[in-house]
């Protein structure tokens, strides 16, 4: 018999840092279960790299199970049904009864806005590892013409995303001598809206500094997929060759029928305790919703972003604040909402945006100059990331909380 067992609903990058903390922290004595539906975990930030042929996707995927401490159980299984009253999830064929559970089962999503079911022979995306590899496929034959980069809807996952993606698909065609033209279209006022108008000034600086085309305030309402035609609200329209869209996100079915969502469709949690409205069940990531105190448009609450810097620090957070119950400990410090990303610029370039995002009045965002060590830094990232728990692990862990330090921020991993 087990003390008590904590169950963890998604093999993410949330998932994957709570299930290792918590083994870290408590002894076998505990019982931790990881559900995840794939055996194959891929980094969603290497993504990127991978659409414009700059990376493999065996170089940026790794089994889940060299990833996870030995002493946690995996499960396979796609979660059907969670019982918040009754403490249970519900697999395909059997039941898990919890005393903890986390809930790190990120986003879905989906194509609404195009005219037929299917996206177009001329129709990619790269949210996901599939759809990455085709874009990829279908860049590296595409003889020039028009690339629209658009935004399907709010909110989505790294808020940076399309920019950098406009970026890298711009240098790519330039180092391939290709006649491109590369528009952003998104419904949003500025890059980033939730970091204040001076970052976002500032990326929209670089971005039209590499002759890309940005469009606020340009939410999408219907793709001709036929004419190769986006209509827009506001009556505008764009004729595209290559349509790259930042899918609809969505909560998955089983949180939507387990009620933990409310009218934003989204999981609300505490802002530092990361606990839904049911006692020892948490939600992070992807899957929660988290109103920020700070306001740049009175008229617009925001929320924090949806990325994976932030699914990392809750899940630290939560293990913390369980094994802390279970061990009778003090509580330790709630999630206090710093975070970071490295913002890829192309041409081996980054950038480094990092602030506090609870910041009074207004979240304290700042972006560093472009610089190859901010993309060498993301490299090693990956690296770490991927590498098999053991000392491998260890020294590229070590070697991003040196580099951080050497460059004026924190890093914690």
């Amino acid at each position: 018999m087990y003390k008590a067992t904590i169950l963890i609903l998604g093999g993410g990058v949330g998932g994957i840092v709570t299930a290792n903390n918590l083994r870290k922290k408590l002894s076998k004595e505990y019982k931790i279960i990881l559900i995840e539906k794939n055996k194959e975990h891929s980094l969603a930030a290497s993504y990127l790299w991978l659409m414009v042929d700059k990376r493999t996707p065996s170089q940026i995927s790794s089994p889940l199970k060299k990833l996870i401490s030995s002493g946690v159980e995996i499960i396979y299984e796609e979660v059907q049904k969670i019982n918040t009253e009754e403490k249970f999830v519900s697999l395909p064929n059997s039941k898990i009864k919890y005393d903890y559970l986390v809930i790190s089962l990120g986003a879905d999503f989906e194509y609404p806005t195009l005219q037929d079911e299917s996206k177009g022979d001329d129709v990619f995306s790269f949210y996901n590892l599939d759809d990455s590899i085709k874009l990829r496929d279908k860049l590296k034959n595409f003889k020039g013409g028009k690339i629209a980069v658009m935004v399907s809807s709010l909110p989505y996952k790294c808020p940076g995303a399309p920019f950098e993606a406009a970026m890298l698909i711009s240098d790519f065609f330039k180092r391939k001598s290709v006649n491109v033209e590369v528009s952003i279209f998104t419904p949003e006022p500025q890059p980033l809206p939730v970091a204040g108008p001076q970052l976002g000034q500032a990326v929209i600086e670089l971005i039209t500094s590499k002759q890309i085309n940005f469009y606020p305030l340009h939410k999408i309402s219907s793709v001709d997929t036929i004419n190769k035609k986006l209509l827009f609200d506001n009556n505008n329209s764009y004729n595209y060759d290559l349509l790259i869209t930042i899918p609809n996100h969505k909560a998955p079915k089983v949180i939507v029928e387990s009620g933990l969502n409310n009218e934003s469709g989204w999981i609300p949690v505490d802002r530092n305790t990361l606990e839904t409205k049911f006692e020892n069940v948490f939600a992070i990531g992807d899957i929660t919703t988290i109103p920020l105190p700070g306001r740049w448009n009175p008229d617009k609450p925001m929320n924090l972003p949806k990325a994976g810097v932030f699914a990392h620090s809750q899940a630290i957070v939560v293990s913390d604040i369980i094994s802390a119950r279970l061990l009778n400990k003090k509580h330790p410090e709630g999630f206090c909402a710093d975070g970071f990303c490295m913002l890829e610029a192309g041409e081996e370039l980054a950038g480094f945006a990092y602030g506090n995002f609870y910041g009074e009045p207004n979240p304290d965002v700042k972006l560093k100059q472009l610089g190859k060590i901010w993309h060498i830094s993301k490299v090693l990232f990956e690296k770490w990331w991927l590498a098999p728990i053991g000392f491998t692990k260890e020294l590229y862990k070590q070697l991003m909380i040196i580099g951080s330090k050497l460059f004026g921020v924190q890093i914690k991993l």
